[in-house]
């Protein structure tokens, strides 16, 4: 996984597993097996770079691992599923390469496997017919996309600055209140937008978060972008209150207080992804 990265995940509640997935992550909680989200990317990044050299005859088989909440005494459990991360690395591996060394190192063979399984998790009717695991992460680099901040709230931060304890900075709310900003949002920017990359892109996390249990919860994780960040900025990151003014102002057709609102939002993170030329 990406160094400085945000994160995007859905922990679900047993019940949305099959019997013998409940029972598995009943005893890897039990086995004080769970991984803390400040130590999961390190690990899936080892888990699959390792994979990446395991012969390349098949899909390597990566034991299930998973974050785990607990809220109001149930658990939730959000899955790594590591083996669509594989696949996906398996088909970046091969982009811009020349075809004899594509080839050398994931052979054709190989990529159809890789290219199957992405192409089933990606397809919803699949998912729900088939029982393809869904993927429960979802992984941006240098940036948090702007429409994941349109599910969550300012009063659902959480921030970590204490010297004693890893920084760290997330938001948590219930799904239902994730799908019905996701709606509102939606028809906000239909009625003043249309059909711009952008209604587009909070269309696409809308029909992302129907996957799953109703019970759910969402999670928008910083990660390592709290590196780059003073313990000043992060307390004073308005971001989601930025992307609920601007779509006031498009709800009430005022396109320059939205305009104004996204602006600000646009600047404050350029200065963030601007350190990726410098990296």
């Amino acid at each position: 996984m990406p160094l400085f990265a945000s994160y995007l995940r859905v922990y679900e509640p047993l019940t949305a597993f099959a019997r013998d997935r409940q029972a598995y992550w009943r005893r890897y909680v039990r086995e004080g097996r769970a991984v803390a989200p400040l130590e999961g990317p390190g690990r899936q990044r080892t888990s699959i770079i390792a994979a990446l050299g395991a012969g390349w005859t098949r899909l390597p088989d990566l034991p299930d691992e998973a974050y785990v909440l607990e809220a109001d005494d149930t658990l939730l459990v959000c899955p790594w599923d590591l083996r669509i991360r594989v696949a996906e690395a398996a088909l970046s591996a091969r982009e811009g390469v020349p075809s004899v060394l594509a080839d050398a190192f994931v052979p054709p063979v190989l990529a159809g496997q890789a290219k199957a399984v992405v192409d089933d998790w990606r397809s919803g009717a699949r998912v729900l017919e088939h029982g393809v695991p869904r993927l429960h992460e979802q992984t941006a680099t240098w940036g948090v996309p702007l429409r994941w901040f349109v599910l969550f709230e300012t009063a659902e931060r959480h921030l970590v600055t204490d010297p004693a304890e890893r920084r760290a900075l997330r938001y948590r709310t219930e799904i239902s209140k994730a799908r019905r900003r996701a709606q509102r949002a939606l028809s906000v920017l239909r009625k003043s937008v249309g059909e711009a990359p952008i209604t587009e892109a909070v269309e696409e996390a809308a029909r992302w978060l129907e996957e799953f249990h109703p019970r759910s919860v969402v999670e928008l994780d910083y990660g390592g972008l709290v590196r780059l960040l003073s313990d000043e900025s992060l307390a004073a990151d308005d971001s989601t209150d930025l992307v609920a003014a601007g779509l006031a102002g498009l709800s009430r057709g005022e396109a320059e207080e939205a305009s104004a609102a996204y602006d600000r939002l646009v600047a404050r993170w350029r200065a963030v992804q601007l350190l990726e030329r410098c990296n």
